[in-house]
């Protein structure tokens, strides 16, 4: 899959362990130090560079364990040489797989059950009606003729080439293919063969998804030419259904932040600032009308804060119910990959299309998705956590009103909630760190990474180098806490059918990211920017809950978007 890898000098893979291990003492005590040379053995490591190394893992031995120690440690760095002789591509996962159902909750039993609502007759629209329109009503204007795919895949064809210079969420347009699958779509429907509610919809799919024909840049510059001539899972089923891929659409390098190889990704509400990340393009594009609705993905955050940044609704799916196969691995057992639209009922009909079990994804499961727009949401029981509501934080005010409309114009009976942040949530978090270093663990030995854009300590290059230090057993205690968290969740939501939480604040998105829940993103903001009123800073609010119930968080979303309008507003652009 490295396609330039060819073209990255690699260094001697037992010189760069022996490195790291002769550098600690140094490292300690804050100097800077030589790299050895090649004319170094391995055998020639000492006690003191176990000493040195003890302070990295907060264990101390006597002179007598570290002798005893040595020569154990000297025949690793052979086994280490060994099995970087045999190193897998990025896509293999481990042969663990991640299932979020040990805590005790499980798929639900029965059929899956839709019903989108009636859609109201739009009648004509202008470009900027129909580009700001939504996944529900377009497809309603296909299906009826109203307007034929190749129009509409014409006009977000030149939204993004338009829009792009100012906003850098394209990697690529994927014109060719995007009006081969728009003529394809009008002369089935014109033949009676509609595929269902996305047939004919333009979408963009974030660039860590493999496309045919195009390259799969992931963002980063070590792979900007890199091409992996198939379809990711999710692009297929979408094919299935009849959507236009128009774009691949950018994310921040390697997925993190918006900052890829050919610049800064920037939000349409505010150019000033950048659109967040990791799914960078797939917020700016949605949010600016430059597709109707994007693949995105999430590992810890990357739908949920480029959903709030632009003002866009995101759907971070249950863990495991849409295959990442054809997707760049980042973290085996937290990576999932979900819709951002306009709206929750959008989500909602993307998520129908792309969800269900992958033999190439071990970790994928079938479960029925249940979903009625018209749902009385009085009936569900729903939780919030309300000492995150009572912390001082910019978006406060929004997401109380949120609750107050969630009880006197939903008339919902809304019931307090304490996560089990007791847990060392943080923490467990070297999960990601240290999945993400093996997944690119080539890409460090190569250096490679020193051509990334960014170098800095809050970016995959010091991450990855840093996370080398991760010791197993620490990744594998993080995982048996994990464990207790599952547990504690769903003894909690055996309780609760939706519980509603502040995007950010408290522990809720890194906890439900370690335990696989889903979560639905709505803005219920757009605060002033100073010393420019057109230009705004949006707000979200985010409605979780139980595993596979994904549902019920996206019926409790639209029914709130139904009795307000933040998910019909437009960004200025410029």
């Amino acid at each position: 899959m490295l396609s330039n890898q060819s073209r990255i000098t690699e260094l001697s893979r037992r010189k760069f362990v022996r490195s790291s291990l002769v550098a600690l003492p140094a490292l300690a005590a804050g100097r800077s130090v030589a790299t050895p040379d090649d004319s170094v053995d391995d055998d020639s490591l000492t006690t003191t560079d176990i000493e040195a190394a003890e302070r990295l893992v907060d264990l101390s031995f006597s002179d007598e364990e570290r002798n005893l120690m040595l020569e154990d440690l000297a025949a690793r760095l052979d086994e280490f040489a060994q099995l970087r002789e045999h190193e897998a591509s990025p896509d293999i996962p481990p042969a663990l797989v991640f299932d979020p159902r040990i805590g005790g909750e499980s798929i639900p039993g029965g059929d899956s059950a839709v019903a989108w609502g009636a859609v109201a007759d739009t009648g004509s629209l202008s470009d900027d009606d129909l580009a700001f329109a939504g996944v529900a009503a377009l497809g309603e204007m296909i299906r009826t003729k109203v307007i034929s795919a190749r129009s509409l895949t014409e006009l977000f064809i030149r939204r993004l080439r338009r829009f792009d210079s100012r906003l850098q969420a394209v990697v690529t347009v994927t014109e060719e293919r995007a009006l081969e699958q728009a003529d394809r779509a009008d002369r089935e429907i014109a033949a009676g063969q509609y595929r269902g509610p996305l047939h004919g919809i333009p979408y963009g799919a974030k660039d860590l998804l493999s496309a045919r024909r195009y390259p799969t840049t992931w963002g980063a510059t070590p792979y900007r030419d890199q091409i992996i001539d198939e379809d990711a899972a999710v692009i297929k089923r979408l094919d299935d259904a009849g959507a236009v891929l128009v774009a691949k659409l950018t994310l921040g390098a390697l997925a993190w932040g918006d900052v890829w190889f050919g610049g800064k990704t920037r939000n349409p509400w505010n150019l000033d600032e950048g659109s967040s990340g990791s799914s960078a393009g797939p917020g700016s594009a949605v949010s600016a009308g430059l597709v109707p609705f994007a693949i995105g993905s999430e590992t810890y955050g990357s739908i949920v804060s480029p959903s709030t940044r632009n003002g866009v609704t995101g759907h971070r799916p249950t863990f495991g119910l849409v295959s990442r196969s054809g997707a760049m691995a980042l973290s085996w057992s937290m990576d999932k990959l979900g819709p951002m639209c306009r709206s929750a009922l959008d989500c909602a009909i993307v998520f129908d299309t792309i969800r269900g079990a992958d033999p190439r994804d071990p970790a994928t499961v079938n479960a029925p998705f249940t979903f009625d727009a018209a749902q009385d949401v009085r009936e569900l029981r729903v939780g919030y956590v309300e000492a995150s509501f009572k912390a001082d934080y910019k978006n406060q005010q929004a997401d109380n009103e949120t609750l107050r409309v969630l009880r006197e114009e939903l008339t919902i009976d809304l019931q307090p909630v304490v996560l089990p942040v007791d847990l060392p949530i943080d923490a467990m978090l070297i999960i990601l760190s240290a999945e993400a270093a093996a997944a690119f663990d080539g890409l460090t030995r190569s250096r490679g990474i020193d051509s990334m854009v960014r170098q800095e300590r809050n970016a995959w290059p010091n991450v990855f180098r840093s996370s080398r230090f991760i010791p197993a057993v620490e990744y594998l205690q993080a995982n048996r806490i994990r464990s207790v968290l599952l547990k504690r969740m769903a003894n909690l939501m055996e309780n609760f059918d939706v519980i509603v939480s502040p995007a950010f604040e408290g522990k809720a998105l890194a906890l439900t990211n370690l335990t696989g829940h889903p979560a639905v993103c709505v803005p219920n903001a757009f605060h002033s920017v100073e010393g420019n009123a057109r230009r705004k800073s949006p707000g979200s609010v985010t409605f979780l809950s139980g595993l596979y119930r994904d549902g019920a968080a996206l019926a409790l979303a639209h029914a709130y978007q139904q009795v307000t309008d933040f998910h019909l507003r437009r960004p200025p652009v410029i």
